[in-house]
């Protein structure tokens, strides 16, 4: 383990990948392969190396924080005269699209689950709480979609301001990324978890202009998947050959269009994607984020972890 070598100060410890992976060698994976190919998203990488040597440990360090945590709640209200209750950890991971957030977030529920103490976990993304493209379209927003303005902020912020208040059963919005739009009358439950993990693009953004509360606020641990802008840009354009490929396939799909494109027109068709819309969104407003986080996972060019950042007690 060290301290990054820049001059700059830091508020994080890196620890490199070899020395992370000692920290777990001796837990037992609970994973195969086959549920490992299941979590993986489309164009990341993830195998059981991956899982054992980088995210069984970060599995095991969270499980020690949300039992400490708890823990400290129960004598809290102990110390206080008031009637412990028990209230769901609220884990929060950004980071650009195409880093591979939501394989990040699906695996850490399916690990964290196994662990005692917290065998109920859920997982809310953040696009569920983005305007309705009817909205969007109104407000001049469509081509600013997943910007934060794009999000209906003050009911996400009461969505997990509900959840850390004990509110035993809480709904959200469903979001398809078939037809790129909100589900109307669809809603998940979310009933009394131990963990909740929320996943998005600008979840770690502070308060913004003329509110006092940003939503990271009510997170107990912040995670920001972190790479190259160079190599995002590389996932982001093969991701979406890959989906011209199989999703964009479907006459429901929004995107069927560029299925039938010629491959140089569709490929001139993601970058421009890419270069007016996610690299100003990843530039701005997420990339900025990243030292609100409490753990930084570092990728290299391959999407495999590299190096993990932690912030210092």
């Amino acid at each position: 383990m060290s301290e990054p070598r820049s001059p700059e100060l830091s508020p994080f410890v890196e620890i490199q990948r070899q020395d992370w992976a000692e920290l777990g060698k001796n837990t037992e994976l609970p994973l195969t392969q086959p549920e490992i190919d299941n979590i993986r998203g489309l164009g990341d990488f993830l195998d059981l190396k991956e899982v054992e040597e980088v995210f069984l440990p970060l599995s095991r360090l969270l499980n020690i924080y949300v039992n400490q945590t708890q823990q400290l709640h129960k004598q809290e209200a102990e110390f206080l005269g008031e009637r412990s209750t028990r209230v769901p950890y609220i884990i929060g991971v950004a980071g650009s699209v195409a880093v591979g957030k939501s394989t990040v977030s699906r695996l850490l529920k399916e690990l964290l689950e196994r662990w005692s103490g917290t065998p109920k976990v859920a997982l809310v993304t953040t696009d569920g709480f983005l305007y309705p493209n009817a909205e969007l379209e109104k407000r001049g927003l469509m081509t600013r979609k997943g910007f934060p303005e794009s999000y209906d902020r003050l009911s996400l912020i009461n969505f997990v301001s509900d959840i850390k208040s004990g509110k035993k059963h809480i709904e959200a919005p469903v979001y398809s990324h078939l037809v790129y739009d909100i589900v109307q009358g669809q809603t998940i439950s979310i009933d009394e978890p131990d963990v909740v993990i929320i996943e998005g693009l600008n979840v770690l953004q502070p308060p913004s202009l003329g509110q006092e509360v940003a939503l990271s606020d009510f997170f107990d641990f912040k995670i920001y998947v972190d790479a190259d802008t160079n190599d995002i840009t590389e996932w982001f354009l093969n991701r979406f050959q890959k989906l011209r490929e199989s999703a964009f396939q479907d006459p429901q799909s929004y995107f069927h269009r560029y299925a039938t494109m010629p491959f140089e027109e569709a490929l001139a068709t993601a970058q421009k994607i890419w270069q007016t819309i996610n690299l100003p969104n990843l530039q701005a407003n997420i990339e900025p984020t990243r030292s609100r986080a409490t753990l930084v996972l570092k990728k290299g060019a391959a999407h495999a972890v590299e190096s993990v950042l932690l912030r210092k007690s």
